[in-house]
This record gives structure tokens, C-alpha cells and sequence, in this order.
């Protein structure tokens, strides 16, 4: 059995090098679906994230605007 420590920058760099997915476009793909996921509450961010309050609410801000457009054009089957 593995233990489960984190991860070294040294391995994220090697496993993610030469990918179109850097760590920042997941670090923020990660916070802006558990805003959708959660609703877009800027206080449920900051808590669950660690963030600063206007970072919360502009990543809720936009999880709010990305919310309405899905309303108003939902994808057709």
C-alpha cells in the first residue's frame, strides 16, 4: 500500500509538461465547477478554497453568468 502524501511540484511539472492543461487552468477549472456544482456562493468558495473574499466573489460572479446563459440556451439533444 502507498502512502498518501502530497505530491512534489517536481512531479506535477514532469506530469504535466507539454500538456495544454496547465496547474493553474485546473486549479481554476476546480474552483469555478464547485462554484457551479455548489451555487455560486463567494463564501462557500473562500472557505472551501482558501480564497481571498474578492477572488470568492468574482469566481461566483462568473459561475453566475455561466448559470444564466446555460438557463437561457440550453444545449440541444
Amino acid at each position: 500500500m502507498r502512502s498518501k502524501t502530497p505530491v512534489s511540484t517536481t512531479w506535477v511539472r514532469l506530469t504535466c509538461c507539454g500538456l495544454e492543461a496547465t496547474v493553474e487552468r485546473l486549479r481554476v477549472d476546480r474552483q469555478l465547477e464547485e462554484a457551479l456544482t455548489h451555487g455560486p456562493d463567494p463564501l462557500h468558495l473562500a472557505v472551501v478554497f482558501g480564497l481571498d473574499p474578492s477572488t470568492a466573489i468574482r469566481y461566483a460572479a462568473a459561475a453566475r453568468q455561466l448559470l444564466q446563459a446555460m438557463q437561457e440556451h440550453p444545449r440541444e439533444k
